[in-house]
């Protein structure tokens, strides 16, 4: 039974929870957590959509344990240590074939916000703090952070972050395309599920493949990618959901997709 991790299902929305107060350190045990509650999920052909949040008020995630570290040497870094092991969760979330949206509030620090740029989308309370800290411990990002920040908001603003440990608001991680939406604090778990809903009504076919498409051709060159893309577009016009979907536009009708 999962200590630090719960799983509501409305609908076609699973809502994931991190609940290990007070800030929702993210410990071996409650990484471990996550990546069988993805891994169930993925599983479920009910389930079209995740949110993914922090319980309590003051985090969504404040950062890796700690407490952790002084166990941790070079040698277990590298073979699954913390760094590591946020590492390979973030990676199961990417390659995850359906979306997940994460509800950011308090502090989303570290391998926090790590966790957060493994996402699809991110939606953020106004008053939350995103940054990484790591610096002031002597320390870098190691979950993944140093590469998915400078693609999402670029190597200026990225190294910003990380080099000097301060965090910004969620207004201004808005500002800077850290994140896809801010909302004041009190909407923001409904926008969250009321955004992972409009995602479940999609083609889960297309969105599967979708998501890996971005994941494949992110590093590629345009001409590479754009040969990527039309592959992805063939089998998806090929698929139950394309061939639905183009009868239901004919049709002037909402489309019943299957996720085959």
């Amino acid at each position: 039974m999962a200590e630090y991790v719960g799983t509501e299902i409305d609908g076609a929305v699973a809502l994931v929870t991190i609940d290990r107060p007070p800030v929702n350190a993210l410990s071996a045990a409650l990484i471990g957590e996550l990546e069988h509650a993805f891994t169930t999920l993925g599983d479920d052909s009910a389930v079209r959509a995740i949110v993914l949040r922090g319980a309590g008020e003051r985090a969504f995630v404040a950062g890796a344990d700690i407490s952790e570290f002084p166990s941790i040497d070079e040698g277990t870094v590298s073979e699954g240590g913390s760094a590591r092991g946020i590492q390979k969760l973030a990676g199961q979330m990417e390659a995850l074939p359906k979306p997940i949206v994460a509800a950011i509030h308090g502090y989303c620090l570290g391998g926090g916000l790590e966790t957060a740029l493994a996402c699809d989308v991110r939606i953020a309370a106004e008053d939350a703090q995103l940054g990484f800290p790591e610096i002031k411990l002597g320390l870098l990002p190691g979950g993944g952070g140093t590469q998915r920040s400078v693609r999402a908001i670029g190597p200026a603003r990225a190294k910003l972050l990380y080099l000097t440990g301060d965090p910004i608001s969620g207004q201004q991680a808005y500002e800077w395309g850290l994140v896809e939406r801010v909302v004041p604090r009190a909407e923001l778990v409904e926008a969250a599920k009321g955004l992972a809903a409009t995602l479940a009504e999609r083609s889960p076919h297309a969105i599967g493949e979708l998501k890996a498409l971005a994941l494949a051709s992110r590093d590629l060159p345009v001409e590479e990618g754009q040969r990527l893309e039309a592959e992805a577009f063939a089998r998806c016009l090929a698929s139950e959901d394309g061939r639905e979907g183009v009868s239901a536009f004919l049709e002037k009708r909402a489309p019943r997709f299957t996720g085959r």
